[in-house]
């Protein structure tokens, strides 16, 4: 690595990133794979925080769909967040990197309660601090967890992980042979163009508080070191 871009960055991973190539669960090589990207970038004194969703076990948009109450279905989508994080961080430990899981709703025996001086003081410390259960509440997106959270603790970036997808596009890629991948654009204009990369509450947020997000392919490996070295990497939001 050269000399990082930034020294504290919250990593937003989503529940199809662990998934890898399959439709539920996980994929232990994809897991494996961050988990050196991440160790490398603590080598270089970046402090990573982690926010994880739960897409590869339960989405709560889609349980609604099928007829069960929002607030209870988004309720089961925080508990599939749990899992993620914890198996994350069995990856972390398996190669020597200290995590700690933070949940934000109460799971005393298999994670901690989310606290934010808590969670800086073990991030200065070098320790990698994984964000589960959402924040706590239903009708909120992982999304708007993830600027909440970068907020909260210090982080100057946040690093969007998708899916099979490299990038904000003014139409989705995969059904438009002809859609436009964006290199950079503002806050603003995924809000009014209603591009769907995060929901408005996010983008919102970030900003207002001049958040920068970069939107990236989770399975290009080596995409994470690249961003904090400064490079430009899928799509710079700001």
């Amino acid at each position: 690595m050269s000399e990082p871009k930034w020294r504290r960055i919250l990593l937003k991973l989503s529940g199809e990133a662990f998934a890898g190539e399959h439709e539920f669960g996980f994929d232990t090589n994809t897991i494996r794979t961050i988990s050196l990207e991440i160790k490398l970038l603590l080598s270089e004194g970046v402090e990573v925080a982690i926010v994880v969703g739960g897409g590869n076990f339960f989405r709560g948009a889609e349980l609604e769909r099928e007829g069960v109450d929002r607030a209870r279905a988004d309720n089961i989508g925080m508990v599939g967040t749990i899992i993620n994080a914890l198996a994350l961080q069995v990856f972390l430990e398996q190669i020597d990197v200290e995590t700690r899981v933070q949940s934000a709703i109460g799971m005393m025996q298999v994670a901690e309660p989310y606290i934010p001086r808590k969670a800086i003081r073990d991030l200065e410390k070098g320790r990698v601090v994984i964000f589960g259960a959402g924040l706590g509440a239903p009708f909120f997106s992982t999304d708007t967890t993830s600027i909440h959270r970068a907020l909260e603790v210090g982080a100057e970036a946040v690093l969007m992980a998708k899916n099979g997808v490299d990038g904000v596009y003014d139409s989705d890629p995969r059904t438009n042979p002809d859609a436009k991948k964006y290199d950079r654009i503002t806050h603003d204009e995924v809000i009014a163009k209603q591009l769907g990369v995060a929901d408005a509450t996010a983008m919102t947020m970030a900003r207002e508080n001049k958040l920068p997000i970069f939107v990236f392919n989770f399975s290009d490996a080596g995409s994470i070191i690249r961003i904090v070295n400064g490079e430009l990497v899928g799509t710079l939001i700001e």
